[in-house]
């Protein structure tokens, strides 16, 4: 095959690919806009300032965390349908016959998943982070009573994180964390007295950071022998610092991929935990071979379809192959963050072995 030919025919087949994954992705970008969308005006039906607009635009500013995810998906199911057409109209059974290996073809594929992975990555993720900081922002004006919709950062009920004061150690724990982990919500805070013993416990709907201490609003105090006590205000000495309240609390969603190498770096200075920083970063590099993964998973499924024409069994088994590889992923990231296994061990090895087998089932098709 002459060089003007393989260049036109690579030309031809990237933009199949590139087609096919933009209507995947576009589909499922719109349904998720529509369902968020719908979702949000239920959810804000009785603030009379949450008008259509304003929640169009903080449904807009959401869409793009969302959607970052789907990228693998888009790619599985996008290079599936493009192979799949070009199957039906017998393209790949022509090419195939005039001699283009399977790994001619599926290069322009893998090239196209590259390109789309460095631009999710370091384009894509930057514009998604701002995005969402933005609807943090409009989500404290439009739910006002406390974080019902799950924009802002979910520390999670596990995550707790030991202070100091003048009046002893405590525990402290939140909800949802906002304004760079400078204000908590659905707080609750276990104090001890100077010789370790358990005090009290202290519930608060909000938790503002101030320097040396805690401005707690809306509180309940539960203490043992003793009834509850109720507070407006209460404040707590802590030795916290803005910094380390950041690092803690901030939502990994909210970084941008350049910036996560300065958190890393802050979080290790002032010796707190940089494990879910590590992790987040690893996976946004291993992000466009973790795409290139998916279009030799689809190439598995692409080859067979024209050899032996069972095409329903072949994208089931695509389809089940991607959402092995989402669960290995989902597997691998709790374990990192957990510290079990090293974050580039988490992040990077659920794509290698998903790229060897990809190949390995390629090799046996074409080779036999």
């Amino acid at each position: 095959m002459s060089g003007v030919v393989a260049s036109t025919l690579s030309r031809y087949l990237a933009l199949r690919f590139l087609g096919g994954i933009a209507v995947v992705f576009g589909t499922c970008v719109g349904l998720v806009l529509l369902i968020d969308f719908v979702e949000m005006l239920r959810r804000s039906s009785d603030n009379e300032g949450a008008t259509i607009a304003r929640v169009f635009v903080f449904t807009l500013l959401r869409l793009p965390s969302f959607t970052e995810q789907l990228f693998p998906f888009a790619v599985l199911f996008g290079s599936m349908g493009a192979m799949l057409r070009l199957s039906q109209k017998l393209e790949l059974v022509v090419v195939r016959a005039a001699g283009v290996s399977v790994w001619q073809f599926v290069a322009p594929g893998l090239a196209v998943a590259l390109a789309l992975g460095l631009f999710a990555t370091m384009v894509y993720n930057p514009l998604a982070a701002y995005a969402k900081s933005k609807a943090d922002q409009i989500e404290i004006e439009l739910f006002p009573r406390g974080p019902q919709v799950g924009a802002v950062q979910r520390t999670g009920s596990g995550t707790w994180m030991r202070q100091d004061g003048v009046d002893g150690p405590f525990v402290m724990s939140a909800s949802t964390a906002i304004a760079d982990g400078r204000e908590l919500r659905d707080v609750s805070i276990n104090t001890f007295d100077a010789s370790g013993r358990f005090a009290d416990r202290i519930s608060a709907a909000t938790a503002r950071l101030r320097p040396g201490y805690w401005h707690l609003i809306d509180v309940t105090v539960l203490a043992p022998d003793r009834e509850p006590e109720q507070y407006g205000v209460y404040l707590i000495a802590t030795n916290l610092s803005y910094d380390q309240a950041r690092e803690t609390f901030v939502n990994v969603d909210t970084i941008a991929f350049w910036d996560l190498p300065k958190y890393i770096d802050n979080s290790t200075r002032a010796g707190l935990s940089a494990e879910r920083f590590k992790l987040h970063y690893q996976s946004l590099l291993a992000r466009p071979f973790l795409l290139m993964a998916m279009v030799l998973i689809a190439a598995t499924v692409s080859l067979r379809l024209f050899r032996l024409g069972s095409v329903l069994p072949m994208i089931l088994g695509g389809v089940a192959a991607g959402f092995l590889l989402y669960v290995a992923l989902e597997m691998a990231k709790q374990l990192g963050t957990a510290g079990v296994v090293q974050d580039v061990v988490a992040a990077w090895a659920p794509v290698v072995v998903a790229m060897l087998t990809g190949m390995t089932i390629l090799l046996h098709q074409e080779d036999g």
